[in-house]
């Protein structure tokens, strides 16, 4: 693989249902809605694993953890995302920084962005003034403006191991 600073997009949506607890980068949010999906449903990590995969060229987290296998059914996204960090060390690569966006109607996203960028950095191995968190409704259009969906995107740098 050559060892160049590399960049990574990762998208993910999920629909809110009743009967779910409300995982969004690995922090527990109380809500009367959880997203709906084979793991806990985080979308926020599912996007960050896909930007993670996709900038060294690895696929994505539907070819590591696929919804068809019982291993993952239920399973904490932050163990996924702990084991994509792992993957991408193996071949040699850091995250250097990462900006996230949330894109919901409801719950208000501001009381635990700062728990989200806690975890979310213990998870990578980085510092926390290496992660950016921000959240922004869809002002009412489609379903996740009607309150129906929580949609995530990530970017990522991914830089050589020292």
């Amino acid at each position: 693989m050559n060892k160049k600073i590399r960049i990574g997009l990762g998208h993910d949506i999920h629909a809110l249902v009743e009967g779910r607890e409300l995982w969004l980068g690995g922090v527990l949010i109380p809500y009367h809605l959880g997203l709906k999906g084979h793991s806990d449903a985080d979308a926020l990590i599912h996007a960050i694993m896909d930007a993670m995969l996709g900038a060294l060229a690895l696929g994505d987290i539907g070819g590591l953890f696929p919804d068809t296998d019982q291993a993952f059914k239920g399973i904490a996204s932050i163990k996924l995302l702990k084991e994509v960090t792992k993957i991408v060390s193996e071949k040699g690569y850091v995250v250097g920084n990462l900006d996230c966006m949330i894109h919901c109607e409801r719950p208000k996203i501001a009381p635990y962005r700062p728990q989200m960028i806690k975890t979310l950095a213990n998870a990578l191995g980085i510092d926390e003034d290496m992660v950016s968190v921000k959240a922004g409704t869809n002002e009412g259009f489609d379903a996740v403006g009607q309150g129906r969906a929580i949609a995530c995107q990530a970017v990522v740098i991914m830089e050589p191991s020292v």
